[in-house]
């Protein structure tokens, strides 16, 4: 790789450093071709991105980032998987594939500017997704509306069928 292939790469994880609402430093020993690319498959299908980068390169690139507090966790083989979405549905798709591939682990993580460790990550992908917690709030921002409106119908449905047994009598 030479010099202008090496800043390409650091220029591209400085903005993904930058730009990201979380990077997830993953470290993979035994894992085939096909494994990898099945991973790769996943990550893309949530809008998310992995690298696998010179830990040099890398650590260059975290210099002046909020990943620059985990510069131990770059060393060995080391991937970089990041999101500028959806930080909760990107570790569970790592969570899922850890769980299936043990020659991959957590090696840390910044979401929003935190650092994670393995243990946290893993407690990340625990959360409902962001589409599930829209769901809910959306669910509870409706029902005191739907139960009131529920609320003004019942008395004239009551009238109306009071009403109806009147005339039913009356005949």
């Amino acid at each position: 790789m030479n010099k202008v292939e090496k800043t390409a790469v650091v220029n591209e994880l400085k903005t993904a450093f930058d730009q990201s609402t979380g990077v997830i430093l993953m470290g993979f020993d035994r894992i085939n071709v096909p494994d990898i690319t099945e991973f790769r498959d996943k990550i893309r299908e949530t809008g998310s991105s992995y690298k696998v980068v010179k830990n040099t390169l890398a650590l260059i690139a975290a210099q002046d980032t909020g990943i620059s507090q985990m510069a131990d966790q770059f060393n060995g083989p080391t991937g970089v998987a990041y999101t500028l979405d959806d930080p909760v549905s990107l570790a569970k798709i790592l969570k899922a594939f850890v769980k299936d591939h043990p020659g991959m682990e957590f090696k840390g993580g910044v979401v929003e500017g935190q650092f994670l460790s393995p243990e946290k990550i893993r407690d990340l992908a625990e959360l409902a997704s962001r589409e599930e917690l829209l769901s809910k709030v959306l669910f509870l921002l409706n029902a005191p509306l739907t139960n009131f409106a529920t609320a003004i119908q019942s008395p004239i449905k009551n009238l109306a069928v009071v009403l109806k047994q009147l005339e039913e009598q009356k005949q």
